[in-house]
């Protein structure tokens, strides 16, 4: 799979993880639930293990129970957008006719997201459904989906009835940015609509969804732009641009036998702090890591400390590019280009885990990878976001750093990126790897 066709399948967390997982299948890895009582693991294994559905984290088991290590590389699956309420269908009083409503969807904001650039877009829907079991009523089933149409938009407001718009409106997540449906046949039942939109899509009668997860995506793919077509112009580069990386890496000598285990770490909620059971925050990688230590090679608590002292770990989330409209905005000496290589992330009041050290030996990874390496720091006047790196060391006691690739609107609807900074960034994770 090429990147520009993971980036236009991985459309939602759930499809994200969904489309890994089917690269990790065709790749020999097999699936670890975390609820067996016993995971048979040997040096070599190539195993993932799937949370909620929107997190996963793939690993090939090291060969050396002495001096026992881990190598992981952490990204993140959600991005900023919206996601509906439930009961979303909205009816306007606005109709064409007795036997027709114009509906609109409840929509709730989901992280940092510029709302102007979600207006007057083609809108899918992706996520998850939960389903009674067709053979039991009392059971329940996940199902991904993914609809491209019909498709939603969020209109714009003319500038006719608002003569002000290019000075600056701010907008209503409740009322600005609900999207619009459309007109919906009254026999279909204008408050069901999405839940018969979704039961005609999986082919099941409506009664057997009982909940859902649903987000909005654009339905535009990926595109190349520059005058050379060496950028990138999609949705949700931060961060499955990351998460591609340290999949390409991972995969590359999977195959091959390494002292050490390999980790590839896609959480899900960064954008809304990570405080789930699939985010950062949680013990899921110290319990998975733990849980592979005693598997693969019998060791105990005090061993597993001492994997983890001999550890390091590269939290991969997209960096701030120097916006060429905005270059006051930037730190005046440490301005990543977009083709300028990987960005280190650097913050004094330590709100990413870099320091001298960890990032000294990135930096030395990345020379030896013959890759390009800058760095990002705030400007001083503009306090910055922290990201999964800092949150994640306050439950595993690993060195490591933060760093990601630069990106031009970072939480926009679209960013911008440049292909050869993917490039380079798989070569310094492929080096991290390489057995």
């Amino acid at each position: 799979m090429e990147f520009f066709e993971f980036m236009n399948r991985s459309v939602s967390n759930f499809t994200a993880v969904e489309t890994i997982v089917s690269i990790l299948d065709a790749a020999g890895f097999k699936r670890l639930y975390e609820s067996d009582d016993h995971w048979r693991l040997h040096a070599g294994t190539k195993a993932y293990v799937i949370k909620n559905d929107s997190a996963i984290f793939a690993f090939v088991a090291g060969d050396a129970a002495i001096d026992h290590s881990f190598r992981i590389i952490a990204a993140h699956s959600d991005s900023p957008g919206f996601r509906l309420k439930p009961n979303p269908e909205i009816v306007v009083g606005q109709c064409s006719g007795a036997d027709e409503l114009m509906v609109k969807l409840n929509t709730e904001v989901y992280g940092g997201a510029i709302l102007s650039t979600w207006f007057d877009r083609p809108l899918g829907m992706s996520g998850r459904v939960v389903l009674t079991s067709d053979s039991d009523p009392t059971e329940l089933k996940t199902v991904i989906v993914r609809l491209d149409e019909p498709k939603l938009v969020i209109p714009n407001l003319a500038i006719h009835f608002n003569r002000q718009v290019n000075q600056g409106v701010a907008l209503s997540a409740q009322k600005d940015m609900l999207p619009v449906l459309g007109y919906v046949s009254k026999t279909l039942g204008g408050a069901g609509a999405v839940r018969n939109l979704l039961a005609n899509h999986l082919q099941i009668e409506p009664g057997r969804i009982v909940d859902f997860d649903i987000t909005l995506f654009d339905t535009c793919g990926a595109e190349r732009v520059g005058a050379d077509s060496s950028w990138v112009n999609c949705g949700r580069l931060d961060d499955l641009a990351m998460a591609w990386c340290g999949l390409e890496a991972l995969l590359a000598d999977a195959d091959k036998a390494a002292p050490y285990t390999r980790v590839l770490a896609v959480f899900d909620n960064e954008e809304t702090g990570s405080s789930t059971r699939q985010g950062a925050h949680s013990p899921v990688l110290r319990n998975l890591l733990r849980r592979i230590t005693l598997s693969a090679h019998g060791l105990g608590e005090e061993q597993f400390l001492a994997a983890l002292a001999r550890s390091f770990f590269i939290s991969a989330d997209c960096a701030h590019g120097a916006h060429p409209n905005y270059l006051e905005k930037m730190d005046p000496v440490n301005l990543p280009r977009l083709g300028g290589g990987p960005v280190v992330k650097v913050n004094a009041n330590c709100k990413y885990m870099t320091d001298a050290l960890s990032a000294a030996r990135f930096k030395m990874l990345c020379k030896t990878a013959g890759v390009k390496c800058q760095e990002f720091v705030n400007h001083s006047d503009s306090p910055g976001g922290s990201t999964l790196g800092n949150i994640l060391t306050s439950t595993l006691d690993i060195d490591g750093v933060d760093m990601g690739i630069a990106l031009w609107a970072m939480h926009s609807a679209r960013e911008t990126a440049s292909l050869a900074d993917i490039d380079m960034t798989i070569s310094a994770f492929k080096e991290f790897m390489r057995p």
